[in-house]
């Protein structure tokens, strides 16, 4: 982190947010694999040209985060470095995408509903707008990490019955696989990178402003119709997205 710039004190991000965003790029990048610890609270103060109480909120931030862990009369030691890879691709799913990268995999579910689809899910699901489609809110982990976060729509004519088959495998996949689709691909992703906010600040366990990368996607049956969009939030320090070649996948 060396030639770290000074915190900007105008821009309307609180001082402590700026510097705990810094850390986290900077234990990323592998700034402190010498060592595994971060630096003392004075020298990271001395370094941004603030207080040590305002090192100290960023530092408990990153450890709430699981990133960081102070350690009585030791200091400050990295808990965890490496990203995630999740490659984006014609079949993208989050188990295989994981593959040997995690020992554990789990998929919550938070809520469902059945409601009008709007304009923007119609669309992407081929439907009038108004059409009853079913809404599921679910959360993925890795290694009890919580690594995304994602709103889910289907045409509820056909998977009615999607969160039930879903609660039951834990699984998109294999909630398909039940309600007799044994195959799908996906037609499009955009990803694109925002600030985390509400309820997936909580859910990801991230601090407040911190930086989520945004998976929006259509998946259709082989027939070519669509079945699903989604709309997957996934922490940034967490993971890192890669898009495979579809010539790969023949």
């Amino acid at each position: 982190m060396a030639g770290a710039k000074m915190v900007e004190r105008q821009s309307g991000v609180a001082l402590w947010r700026q510097i705990a965003d810094r850390m986290r790029l900077a234990i990323n990048n592998g700034d402190f694999d010498e060592t595994g610890m971060m630096p003392p609270e004075t020298a990271l103060a001395a370094r941004f040209g603030v207080n040590r109480h305002t090192v100290r909120s960023a530092m408990a931030s990153l450890a709430e985060e699981g990133i960081v862990r102070p350690i009585q009369g030791i200091g400050t030691r990295i808990e965890r470095r490496d990203r995630l890879r999740f490659p984006i691709s014609r079949r993208t799913r989050f188990s295989q995408g994981l593959g040997n990268q995690a020992k554990e995999l789990e998929g919550r579910l938070l809520g469902s509903a059945t409601e009008p689809a709007s304009i923007v899910v119609a669309d992407a699901l081929g439907l009038a707008a108004g059409t009853a489609c079913v809404r599921l809110e679910t959360v993925n982990s890795a290694d009890k990490r919580p690594i995304s976060r994602a709103t889910h729509y289907f045409p509820a004519d056909r998977f009615a019955d999607i969160a039930a088959a879903y609660e039951r495998t834990r699984s998109i996949t294999a909630a398909f696989r039940e309600l007799g689709v044994p195959d799908y691909v996906r037609r499009s992703t955009e990803i694109s990178a925002i600030h985390a906010e509400g309820e997936d600040i909580r859910h990801l366990k991230l601090s407040p402003g911190a930086i989520i990368l945004v998976a929006t996607a259509i998946n259709t049956d082989l027939a070519g119709r669509p079945i699903q969009f989604s709309r997957t939030r996934l922490a940034a320090d967490r993971v890192k997205l890669t898009v495979e070649p579809e010539s790969e996948e023949k």
